[in-house]
């Protein structure tokens, strides 16, 4: 079942969409998405995901900072569900959600007005 306790692309989604739906409208997801968003070397962490899961000795090896720095950057991007970790013996293999990019994305480009309609035009 994807919707469990396991750290997975489902749980997130439904986190995601339970903060965006059910508080507010989505203010408070938003607002820690674009706090997390807001940091060069989270945004950094982020293009070194888009390549493929990456544990967190392999995202520190990139940086000159403490592995606690690096798990604390790592926190906040699993807080604000842009990332998230899957379990892997000994290890935490660390992976982006596209899906909240997907719908940061969307939500962007509805402020263009217009939205789809007009791409169409």
């Amino acid at each position: 079942m994807l919707l469990d306790n396991r750290r997975g692309i489902g749980y997130s989604v439904f986190r995601y969409i339970s903060k965006y739906y059910f508080q507010g409208g989505g203010t408070m997801a938003f607002a820690e998405t674009f706090k997390a968003l807001s940091d060069p070397v989270r945004r950094k962490i982020l293009e070194l995901l888009k390549e493929g899961p990456l544990s967190a000795g392999d995202i520190g090896s990139h940086f000159d900072m403490t592995g606690a720095t690096i798990s604390y950057h790592l926190k906040l991007l699993e807080q604000a569900d842009l990332i998230f970790g899957r379990k892997e013996k000994n290890f935490i293999d660390y992976q982006l959600n596209t899906s909240v990019l997907e719908e940061i994305m969307l939500w962007i480009s509805t402020l263009k007005g217009g939205g789809q309609d007009a791409e169409n035009t």
